[in-house]
């Protein structure tokens, strides 16, 4: 399948990197199908790409990354509507912002994407934690010298 983005042109996307969010994104709950692109082999980013909306990309990061520490319980209804187990365990992401420069990037730990990569499907989860933010910074100590290339 072909689609555009003002972010990457356009591009080939394989059947196994669409998976639907059939509650939508909060925010963009029209928005049901996305694209997960790989940033490359290796790094802690990625991005989900609107299949239909060409300015929509989300930047992912994979929390236990950055939080060796980060938890959270999925409630057993979601877990089941999304056909996940402890034989097929979440793929979990924090949606980030890089507003100006990328050492200010922030991320929304309170409101983690959830994907299941067998059944390809998708949802962003807000969790009822209070120590998470939505408005986390990455690098509160700066930028690691190897991410000096960024993410996009």
């Amino acid at each position: 399948m072909e689609i555009e983005s003002t972010r990457f042109g356009k591009l080939e996307v394989a059947e196994e990197q669409v998976f639907s969010f059939p509650h939508g994104i909060p925010g963009f709950p029209e928005e049901k199908m996305f694209a997960y692109l790989q940033h490359e082999e290796g790094s802690p980013f990625s991005f989900l790409q609107s299949i239909t909306e060409r300015n929509l990309t989300f930047v992912l990061v994979d929390p236990f990354a950055f939080f060796g520490d980060y938890e959270f319980v999925l409630e057993d209804e979601m877990a089941l509507e999304m056909g996940l187990s402890q034989q097929n365990p979440p793929q979990v992401f924090l949606i980030a912002t890089v507003r100006g420069k990328l050492a200010d990037m922030t991320v929304n730990l309170l409101a983690p994407v959830v994907m299941n990569g067998v059944k390809r499907v998708g949802r962003q989860v807000i969790l009822d934690k209070r120590d998470y933010s939505i408005c986390y910074k990455l690098f509160p100590d700066g930028l690691p010298k190897e991410a000096d290339k960024g993410v996009g």
